[in-house]
């Protein structure tokens, strides 16, 4: 797992080389010398050198910080990482770098990720299928070009139209949603998103919309549709 906040993912009272090897201890794979290499290997892979190995996490930047944690999510050979937010709280300018690093890594490992992010831009340009959720459910799934082509969700479709524009004369039009947003703790019945949705019906407040697939590889759960 690459975890959100590279800040306080990392223990600061371990170097950078015993960070990346403790997951390998933990399996207990390999032998002191060959994690030691494999670590080394590792920190060349996400950009950073061997001098650096000695190092502890706050000798390094935020964005230096994130490709030690993703360093350490490599360590044991993953086939599947999941990403949580793993550049939200970098500038933006390193959020590039890194999600550039990550597709590399993806190509060289063979990696597949389960990239969660609110940040709908990153999630196009890094998703090959994405997946919307609201309240814990998945209310649709598609590949990444059908899902910002045709968004089928009342809620998908208020996410998309929130996306700005880099252009000031382009009028958007935008979905607002209104209604109180509900407590985890209590959901309604029915369709969770009913008490938001500006085209509910009697339905929605009664009977939870199935999950089907409608067109190939899109599945969206509403009653509209």
């Amino acid at each position: 797992m690459i975890f959100q906040d590279p800040y306080s993912s990392l223990n600061p009272k371990q170097r950078v080389g015993s960070i990346i090897e403790e997951p390998m201890k933990i399996h207990r794979l390999y032998d002191q010398k060959t994690r030691t290499e494999k670590a080394l290997e590792l920190l060349y892979s996400v950009g950073l050198d061997d001098e650096q190995y000695f190092r502890h996490p706050h000798e390094f930047s935020g964005g230096q910080r994130q490709r030690i944690g993703i360093a350490r999510a490599l360590a044991v050979n993953p086939e599947i990482i999941i990403c949580d937010e793993p550049v939200s709280a970098l500038d933006v300018s390193i959020q590039s770098q890194v999600i550039n690093l990550l597709e590399e890594l993806q190509d060289q490992f063979d990696l597949g990720y389960i990239f969660i992010s609110h940040d709908l831009s990153v999630v196009r340009h890094i998703s090959d299928t994405i997946g919307v959720m609201y309240l814990g459910s998945i209310v649709e799934q598609a590949p990444t070009d059908e899902l910002f082509a045709h968004p089928l969700h009342p809620y998908t479709q208020a996410l998309l139209s929130a996306i700005p524009v880099p252009n000031p004369f382009h009028k958007k039009i935008r979905v607002k949603l209104t209604g109180v947003l509900p407590s985890q703790q209590n959901l309604p019945g029915g369709c969770r998103f009913h008490t938001r949705c500006s085209k509910v019906m009697e339905k929605c407040k009664k009977d939870a919309p199935e999950y089907r697939e409608v067109s190939a590889g899109h599945f969206v759960a509403c009653h509209l549709i």
